[in-house]
């Protein structure tokens, strides 16, 4: 199980770097050779990040990206919701169905208690405080 995907991760990184130059507009180029995330995979990230009003997509020769929000606004569990969707530490899936036991399932409750525990926390978690970690 992973709680974050490479969306997600990559998402992250470009975002995290793009905060510490957030007054310049940066091109997919630029991200990629400083972040190592492969070119058109990344520029997919920022086309998703710009259509939802995360970043400013520039156009023209000196085209790129910039943050459209403070890194303090962009929360973490959002970018998970936007690349993964709903926060889910399991699916309840019997051999690609529904489990009939989902209803009554004490497993399940646990379960549905620790997963709004973890989204509390992501909550919490911005663009700027994990700029704040090494």
């Amino acid at each position: 199980m992973n709680l974050i995907n490479r969306d997600t991760d990559y998402a992250v990184r470009a975002l995290r770097h793009m905060a510490q130059k957030s007054d310049e507009i940066l091109s997919v180029a630029e991200l990629h050779a400083e972040l190592g995330i492969p070119r058109a995979y990344l520029r997919g990230i920022l086309q998703k990040l710009a259509r939802a009003d995360i970043l400013r997509s520039h156009r023209g020769q000196r085209g790129g990206f910039q943050l459209n929000q403070q890194p303090a606004t962009i929360l973490l569990i959002d970018l998970m919701e936007l690349f993964q969707g709903e926060v889910s530490l399991t699916q309840c899936m019997f051999h690609g169905e529904a489990c009939p036991n989902r209803a009554v399932c004490p497993l399940r409750a646990t379960i549905k208690e620790i997963e709004e525990m973890v989204a509390t926390k992501l909550r919490h978690i911005t663009i700027a405080t994990l700029g704040a970690h090494p």
